[in-house]
């Protein structure tokens, strides 16, 4: 029996599915290899025109060049084109390069009039034509991606153009960066939308990122202008500030060493010759330090913060002085810092521009950092600092001995052999960059080998080991003494009675205060003289009034005025009426687990909830951020982004647990997750200890895809509520709506509950805090009120604003501007 083998047919079909999902892409790969024929001929002379577009023609003569180029274009057009369609991205195409083209032409207008381009600015050009479609078909497409990776983009998109355009300053730099900025403005339009300011304030983190990103930039530019042949950027000139490794051929240092009246110049040159690895290295350790500086931004560190201030300001004076030196060499002597400062072709820009530029990026760097100081609050553990201190001097100071005693040992390895003053007054040059040395005129150079590894070696062991014990402080920042009061408060409250919020007292950024005995304490944080606490005492029924007390007095010892925030009618009652006032600023939502049903009308939703996550295929995962996956880590993320996105205003933080938070091993996380994989909705569990067991949990974050499973809060809370009641566990708390429900039946501070009245209503249509209590009463809970407690009302200014950092952090004017903006707009 002949069998009959059926051909596969799946090869032969791939090509025509790639065709049909982004033929616009595949017909401009074919252009592209295409255009490599002419490539090949001379540059022509035709002026600027002809200029900008050689430089749009790839070259057949760099073939792996072209095949890279084309695997490039490939991938960013063919993603550009599912992301908009085949109409959509064939315009998106012609408009970005005829900005660019457009662009490009008045570039080399300017930068070099009445005659051609010039060799320098179309530096390679076999592959501009691929990164300028590149770059602006992918920030066009940038309009179709969600909040958080759309920000990612156009910020990557952004920073690498504009840092290649101001230090390289080449004409495929500019042409990039019009692309970029063309693609960022005709992408919302192509999709019915106006072209609008970057979406929302980012998160926290977000913040923390992009001035990461900038001082990153801002590090990497010099290095960028040193690499690239015939930089003409406007601040290619900071390359001489760390990055002027060239070394001197051996026929000029013949040239030069044979003129005596020239030792100083002959011994530079000598350094220069020898340039090798460990001196590129050296050379480039501003921007490794500011890089690691820029790793500690990224993680919100306050050392990494001032770090970055003094960096950035020093490389401003350091800017100042060199800079002088070029424009005032017949005032200046030729000596010491001004020697040695390599030549700077000012006819190719403007020299205004060209001096003036240069200052303003580490002042404009430096003023960011100022100006963005309130978000790098995290410290490392006590001590860090000082201990960092002690190595570096420690080292410092060894290393200097080493070289003094081994210099003068093998003096003769120098040439002239120098005495230990020589050697003494020397020894600061060796822990500068190369080009640092270079400028200050070497006495003497190393003529061997052992004296070379220590003469150009001292630098690297000083400044790599700093590098690295930074980077393990920032990578190590909360551990120490202050991880030890954290994890002492976790044992405590393990073994002992805390509230439905005691948990988050165990964040970063709490201070702690400890009971004599050890077995209870108060969380809380000084703001302007405020002694903030986080939530009630954590301590046993009998203990509150003494634990409560001793906390009083160690605020009065301090000088501060203590507030008990978010603490319920036990705590509030241990102090008297006739010193103490309280207002009522939230309402928590508690469901009683041990007989409860979702049964009758009242729980129609959480019913109807639970079954469409049935039939639609929408499951609960209980885990915890460990545990996550990255995928599953990168979409918390990004729905995160989307939330904060929508409201327009900063997130929340203080007793409104982040993204920071989720990390915790010992929060349970609820995950709405499909089919697929999708995450379309978190909430967190925080643990409540009642005579050292776990009796309940605490929802804290609570967050969903914009354009998920509709009733998917409904449907992880009610699986949490049955899951838990299943576990054995006797409540479950969905926190506090803050400002929510505030009517006192007391009476009590009549005019305040009435301003707490009017900041709700206020604040509604933004953060919506009685339509989060309305959500809650689907669940049928009980209510319990939260109280802050305060000495007198004249502390309540001061109060009221610790309440608001804590909250909202220190709000500057562009933020504060923001959401009186968005307040209005929204207020119904």
């Amino acid at each position: 029996m002949a069998v009959r083998v059926r051909p596969d047919s799946r090869g032969p079909r791939r090509s025509p599915r790639l065709l049909r999902s982004a033929p616009v892409a595949v017909c401009l790969v074919v252009l592209y290899l295409g255009a490599a024929i002419p490539g090949r001929l001379g540059r022509p002379s035709g002026g600027a025109w002809a200029s900008v577009l050689h430089g749009y023609l790839p070259s057949a003569a760099h073939v792996p060049s072209l095949l890279l180029g084309a695997v490039v274009l490939a991938v960013a057009c063919g993603w550009a084109e599912r992301r908009l369609g085949s109409g959509r991205f064939t315009l998106a195409v012609i408009g970005t390069q005829l900005v660019a083209l457009a662009a490009g032409i008045g570039f080399v207008a300017w930068i070099s009039p009445g005659r051609a381009a010039g060799e320098h600015l179309v530096v390679g050009g076999h592959s501009a034509a691929v990164s300028v479609i590149a770059c602006g078909v992918a920030a066009a497409a940038s309009a179709r991606l969600r909040v958080m990776w759309r920000r990612r983009l156009r910020t990557a998109l952004v920073a690498i153009v504009v840092v290649g355009a101001l230090y390289a300053g080449t004409l495929s730099d500019a042409l990039r960066l019009a692309a970029v900025l063309a693609g960022l403005f005709i992408g919302p339009v192509l999709l019915g939308r106006r072209p609008s300011r970057p979406a929302g304030p980012s998160t926290l983190h977000e913040r923390r990122v992009l001035v990461a990103v900038l001082l990153l930039a801002a590090a990497l530019g010099p290095v960028v202008a040193a690499l690239a042949p015939g930089a003409v950027g406007p601040l290619a000139v900071l390359r001489y500030l760390g990055t002027d490794w060239a070394p001197a051929d051996p026929a000029s240092l013949a040239e030069v060493c044979a003129e005596p009246a020239r030792v100083t110049v002959c011994a530079a040159a000598q350094l220069q010759h020898r340039a090798g690895l460990g001196a590129v290295f050296t050379a480039i350790l501003p921007s490794i330090l500011l890089a690691v500086l820029a790793d500690g931004l990224r993680r919100g560190l306050r050392m990494a913060w001032w770090g970055a201030v003094i960096a950035q300001g020093a490389l401003a004076a350091l800017t100042l002085v060199y800079l002088a030196g070029i424009v005032l060499p017949s005032r200046l002597p030729r000596t010491g810092l001004m020697q040695g400062l390599g030549t700077y072709d000012f006819t190719d820009y403007a020299q205004a521009k060209a001096l003036i530029l240069p200052l303003l990026v580490p002042l404009a760097v430096f003023a960011v950092l100022v100006g963005q100081r309130r978000f790098f609050r995290l410290r490392t553990s006590s001590g860090t600092g000082t201990r960092l201190l002690r190595r570096i001097v420690l080292l410092g100071a060894g290393l200097s001995v080493i070289y003094l005693v081994l210099g003068w040992w093998g003096r003769a390895g120098f040439r002239p052999a120098p005495s230990p003053g020589d050697l003494f007054e020397n020894l600061p040059e060796r822990f500068l960059p190369l080009v640092y040395a270079l400028h200050l005129g070497p006495e003497f150079v190393p003529v061997r080998v052992g004296t070379m590894i220590l003469f150009e070696g001292l630098g690297i062991v000083f400044w790599t080991a700093t590098a690295a014990w930074l980077l393990g402080a920032f990578l190590g920042h909360g551990t120490g003494e202050s991880a030890a009061d954290r994890g002492r408060a976790r044992e405590v409250l393990r073994r002992g009675t805390g509230g439905t919020l005691s948990w988050m007292g165990t964040w970063s950024g709490n201070s702690y205060w400890f009971a004599p005995d050890g077995q209870s304490y108060v969380a809380y944080r000084v703001i302007a003289g405020v002694a903030l606490t986080t939530a009630n005492p954590v301590a046993a029924q009998r203990d509150l009034p003494e634990v409560v007390e001793g906390f009083v007095r160690h605020c009065a010892a301090h000088g501060w005025v203590p507030c008990l925030y978010s603490v319920t009618g036990e705590v509030a009652a241990v102090l008297p009426a006739a010193s103490w006032s309280r207002l009522r600023i939230a309402t928590e939502t508690v469901l009683e687990l041990g007989t409860l049903e979702f049964r009758g009308k009242r729980f129609q939703d959480v019913r109807t909830a639970l079954n469409r996550a049935e039939k639609e295929a929408v499951r609960a995962v209980w885990t915890s951020y460990p545990q996550l996956s990255l995928g599953q880590r990168e979409q918390l993320l990004e729905i995160s982004e989307e939330w904060v996105a929508e409201r327009g205003l900063p997130e929340l933080g203080f007793t409104l647990g982040g993204m920071t938070e989720l990390e915790d091993p010992e929060v349970r996380l609820l995950l709405a997750v499909d089919a697929a994989g999708l995450v379309h909705a978190v909430t967190s569990w925080m643990p409540v200890y009642d005579s050292g067991v776990v009796t309940g949990w605490t929802l804290d974050f609570m967050r969903r895809r914009q354009d998920g499973f509709r009733p998917v809060m409904e449907f992880l809370i009610g699986t949490a509520a049955l899951t838990l009641q299943a576990q054995g566990y006797a409540f479950l708390s969905l926190s506090g709506a803050p400002l929510a429900a505030l009517d006192d039946a007391t009476g009590e501070r009549g005019a305040q509950q009435r301003l707490l009245g009017w900041l709700a209503a206020t604040l509604e249509p933004v953060y919506g805090f009685q339509s989060l209590l309305g959500f809650k009463k689907k669940f049928a809970p009980r209510f319990v009120p939260w109280f802050m407690v305060y000495p007198d009302a004249s502390s309540l200014p001061a109060i009221t604003a610790a309440i608001t950092t804590a909250y909202l952090g220190d709000v500057g004017w562009g933020t504060g501007w923001t959401m009186a903006r968005t307040l209005l707009a929204r207020k119904p």
